[in-house]
């Protein structure tokens, strides 16, 4: 018997991971939904190796290549690519972006009104990521969880982990040395006048800002990253700065209504990168950050690699 504290977005991955393998589980979750304590609801879902590389690591597209293909096991996966824009006083971004990233086509204002319609006559030139996907992120953690339960893991909802488990999943609750709480703020808008079908990230000097797409006309506009402990709503400037971005993409957006706003404290080491450590005498799986439905697959991997004493290739 494997067991893991906390039922959220690394958990539940591992699990997963765990029981494919043949494994019998068993989480223990605080909350008593799935994803309901996860910071990784207020995500934005996207799996965006490529973009995320102009300010990550190499490692970051090393293990986050298959993340696509992996939640498509388990949920509905979005392959429309990426599209990145900037207004016309903003060019210079555009370009810096293009040198640290790859795996794009440079599009012009005509290009970009044939991939999104509604942007016809917004943006000149932007980047499209062609490869790139996003997901419905409490859409995968409630489908995750069903997965892991057909496949004879028990979850343990309203419970707490006893002192010891094999499996550390509990983000910014675990006392790890070098971790730290990253604050990412977020607002979710409906408005149905609206059609986009890809991520939309809007590039800024002080905050890039994207925007994901969802069914039913919602919309989740994001990008805020705050060194704080403070899990508080979102403040009114980085609420005014993300409702900008948006009028910005689309005016329609200043008549969208504000479904949701949220903000979740993201755990992360100095170097921004997941990693598995022991410590005190559990293995622990932490550091998701911003890239967590990107890389909390291979990580998953690792640590039922780890666990069962099987050997990576």
């Amino acid at each position: 018997m494997i067991t893991i504290a906390g039922a959220g977005l690394a958990g539940l991955a591992s699990a997963y991971e765990l029981a494919k393998r043949g494994a019998s589980v068993t989480l223990f979750e605080k909350a008593e939904q799935p994803g309901e304590g996860s910071v990784a609801r207020f995500a934005g879902g996207m799996l965006a190796p490529f973009c995320e590389r102009e300010s990550a690591e190499e490692e970051v597209i090393t293990l986050g290549g298959q993340a696509a293909d992996w939640w498509s096991q388990v949920t509905t996966v979005t392959r429309r690519g990426t599209l990145v824009v900037t207004p016309p006083r903003d060019q210079a971004e555009l370009t810096r972006f293009a040198r640290r990233t790859s795996h794009f086509a440079e599009v012009s204002g005509q290009a970009i009104a044939e991939l999104e319609p509604a942007l016809k006559g917004r943006f000149e030139r932007g980047l499209y990521f062609a490869e790139e996907a996003h997901l419905d992120p409490r859409r995968a953690l409630d489908d995750l969880a069903t997965a892991v339960q057909s496949l004879g893991v028990e979850i343990r909802f309203g419970t707490s982990a006893p002192p010891e488990v094999d499996l550390n999943c509990t983000a910014t609750a675990a006392s790890l040395p070098d971790l730290r709480a990253v604050r990412g703020e977020m607002a979710i808008l409906h408005c149905p006048e609206v059609q986009l079908s890809r991520v939309i990230r809007l590039l800024h000097p002080r905050m890039p800002l994207y925007l994901v797409p969802r069914a039913d006309g919602l919309f989740m506009i994001g990008g805020t990253m705050v060194e704080s402990n403070s899990d508080r709503s979102p403040t009114l400037r980085s609420l005014t700065e993300m409702m900008s971005a948006a009028f910005a993409i689309h005016p329609a957006f200043a008549e969208a209504s504000v479904v949701e706003i949220g903000a979740g404290l993201r755990p992360a080491f100095p170097d921004n990168l997941p990693r598995l450590v022991e410590h005190d005498g559990s293995l622990h799986l932490n550091g998701l950050y911003r890239h967590g439905f990107l890389l909390a697959p291979a990580l998953a991997q690792q640590a039922a690699h780890h666990l069962l004493k099987e050997t990576c290739t």
